[in-house]
């Protein structure tokens, strides 16, 4: 498979010439947990779009299991959309956190205390509680967990110095 910048063709620029900002941050100086405003865009309109790197977990360090960052993808999603105007909550590939898309300039502090919040219920949640667990609603059904998505939110708490 030839990659897009091994075309030989040098009238435009190459995928690799267009760096999105978090391979370009420092991952070897960065700490967990950490609530980082990773920029911010305006559409045509004016509009303002805010991105976060919610980083739950030093990278190359630890990383979330598959199946409590799914969990937690799925009440996190839902739970801070009662303190911000979400675009989007993604889990990152590299399972260290989450990359949530905000409409507005928000600041990182507001992020935090709607994160803070959001985790203090994942702690008291059922698994009644968990949205989107059926085959209609979730690509991977089988591959959650509520215990552990527990756990690293009380990880998360404590990192924040909110405890438990």
């Amino acid at each position: 498979m030839r990659r897009p910048d091994d075309s030989g063709d040098n009238s435009s620029p190459s995928a690799s010439s267009v760096i999105p900002e978090s391979f370009a941050v420092d991952h070897t100086k960065m700490s967990a947990p950490q609530v980082r405003k990773a920029g911010i865009s305006h559409g045509p309109n004016g509009d303002a779009i805010t991105k976060f790197d919610l980083r739950f977990m030093k990278p190359n360090s630890e990383s979330l299991p598959t199946a409590a960052l799914h969990t937690l993808e799925h009440l996190l999603a839902t739970y801070m959309r009662s303190d911000l105007d979400i675009v989007d909550l993604s889990p990152m590939g590299c399972r260290t956190g989450f990359y949530l898309t905000v409409w507005g300039d928000v600041e990182a502090a507001a992020v935090q205390d709607a994160l803070v919040e959001s985790l203090k219920r994942v702690l008291l949640a059922e698994w009644s509680d968990v949205p989107g667990v059926s085959e209609k609603e979730c690509g991977n059904v089988r591959d959650h967990s509520l215990f552990g998505a527990k756990e690293y939110a009380g990880k998360v708490l404590a990192g924040f110095g909110a405890g438990e």
